[in-house]
């Protein structure tokens, strides 16, 4: 069975896994940031295009890879069965290589213009994003976290490398871009190959044993892969919709407005390294307590972190003025970090804590499913990019809030004036960033939060308790 985990070890993973988000968001900051003052707004946009497709391929092992997890992450590296995975692994290969065949003959003969490259890009990528997953799969549920964490740190880098040698060289073709995140995922195709290398070419089960462990991992995975792939359906098919109703230069300055908001939302997240896995560690009695605290504070970080959305418009509007339309869009867009981080940092974890994966998925799905009717209807019937931002504001909130319904039933806490004052600090904000000037924004920001903090100074002060109780215990150390 697989080896226990020391305190000493999980420390170090930890560790591991910070630097490598680290890193993710360094690349992140250069690709929405620094690239789109370089590169025509066009170009830009079909680039967006092909990041928001290929960012869904990930798709198409329809649960086998999620699979694999659920049944083999209690094995170390030495007790898998690598015949039976590696007969999994040429399955694999080959559908998306097929797959990869279709879509790129298709594209190559049915679509016109930018399209057509945008498409043969997408059509490779659901061989090469689907490998780096399989590879990455066979670190984490081994354990060897820290294999995991150089693949990542290369692939990124890799990718942020050759797009800073691109912007340096004065490309400003979009196709170059797509080539060089299809290059970062060859860089960590290959780091997979070299650590997991008896997990792939060697002898594998003969034909029929194969389809039949196919069977079960797609049987067991296909739940784990919907709950996790709807929740990024909610945001994804918005911007989906928005591409197909708008032009390319509307899509591009939404997109941008995404972008930034994404890293907003990779900041919160690189929390839940730090914070989140003690969760599954914690005594189950302990669970219903501890929901409570670590909520208040996730709310009163997220809610101060919404401050610098005034002074980040300013400095944005003077980097890259050409995107000035895009930071009233994020003006809009911004409140979902509030919702996704917590069903990201919070929700889902007390969910897998409960083995509630299926209701996990089923709040997902009732999500997308309103999600897709209102964009459908703020798109093509009301004509308006701004209802459709709002849309997905008010599906992420309700995801948020129904994900959080499922844990209380669980836990048999109430907190229902918590989504009240979070409703109207989110709609305070979107006010705040939309009809007033920056600073007059900021400032009524402000004097709402400060209402906030008074409404829950219980918890601020717990919070700044706890900061000030950290900085004493370092001077004494020191």
């Amino acid at each position: 069975m697989a080896e226990k985990i020391t305190t000493k070890k999980f420390a170090s993973n930890v560790i591991i896994s910070l630097a490598a988000q680290i890193i993710s968001m360094a690349v992140s900051f250069v690709t929405a940031l620094i690239v789109p003052r370089f590169i025509d707004v066009y170009q830009y946009a079909s680039w967006q295009i092909y990041v928001l497709y290929a960012g869904y391929v990930g798709v198409l092992h329809f649960g086998l890879l999620d699979g694999l997890v659920l049944r083999y992450s209690k094995y170390d590296y030495d007790e898998l069965d690598k015949e039976r995975l590696r007969s999994q692994f040429k399955i694999l290969l080959l559908f998306t290589c097929a797959l990869t065949t279709v879509v790129t003959i298709v594209s190559a003969t049915v679509l016109g213009g930018d399209y057509k490259l945008i498409f043969i890009f997408v059509g490779i990528a659901i061989v090469t994003k689907n490998l780096v997953t399989y590879g990455s799969y066979m670190f984490q549920i081994t354990n060897r976290i820290n294999k995991y964490a150089v693949m990542i740190i290369a692939q990124r880098l890799a990718y942020g490398l050759i797009v800073v040698a691109l912007l340096l060289f004065g490309v400003k073709d979009f196709y170059w871009y797509c080539a060089a995140d299809l290059c970062g995922d060859a860089v960590g195709m290959g780091i997979g190959f070299i650590f997991n290398k008896g997990l792939y070419f060697q002898k594998a089960l003969g034909l029929k044993e194969a389809f039949k462990e196919l069977k079960i991992n797609v049987a067991s995975g296909i739940i784990l892969m919907l709950a996790n792939w709807s929740a990024a359906l909610m945001v994804g098919s918005a911007k989906m919709i928005t591409q197909w109703r708008w032009n390319e230069l509307v899509f591009g300055k939404v997109s941008f407005a995404f972008s930034i908001s994404n890293i907003f939302l990779s900041f919160v997240t690189a929390i839940s390294v730090v914070m989140f896995p003690s969760l599954k560690r914690a005594d189950e009695e302990k669970l219903p307590e501890m929901y409570g605290q670590i909520r208040k504070i996730l709310s009163f970080i997220l809610f101060f972190a919404m401050l610098f959305y005034f002074a980040g418009c300013w400095i944005l509007n003077k980097w890259i003025p050409k995107y000035s339309v895009s930071l009233t869009y994020l003006g809009i867009l911004l409140p979902i970090i509030i919702y996704s981080s917590k069903v990201s940092l919070l929700t889902n974890n007390y969910l897998k804590v409960y083995r509630k994966e299926k209701a996990m998925m089923v709040v997902n799905l009732v999500s997308i499913a309103i999600g897709v009717i209102a964009f459908l209807l703020s798109a093509y019937v009301f004509n308006s990019l701004n209802a459709v931002l709002i849309s997905v504001v008010i599906v992420v909130m309700l995801n948020s809030i129904l994900a959080e319904i499922c844990v209380l039933k669980t836990i048999r806490v109430r907190i229902v004036a918590d989504f009240i004052v979070e409703a109207f600090m989110t709609a305070g904000f979107i006010l705040c960033a939309r009809l007033l000037n920056l600073w007059l924004g900021c400032l009524v920001y402000l004097g709402i939060f400060a209402v906030y903090c008074v409404i829950n100074r219980k918890a601020v002060s717990a919070v700044l308790g706890r900061i000030f109780k950290r900085k004493k215990e370092e001077k004494e150390t020191e």
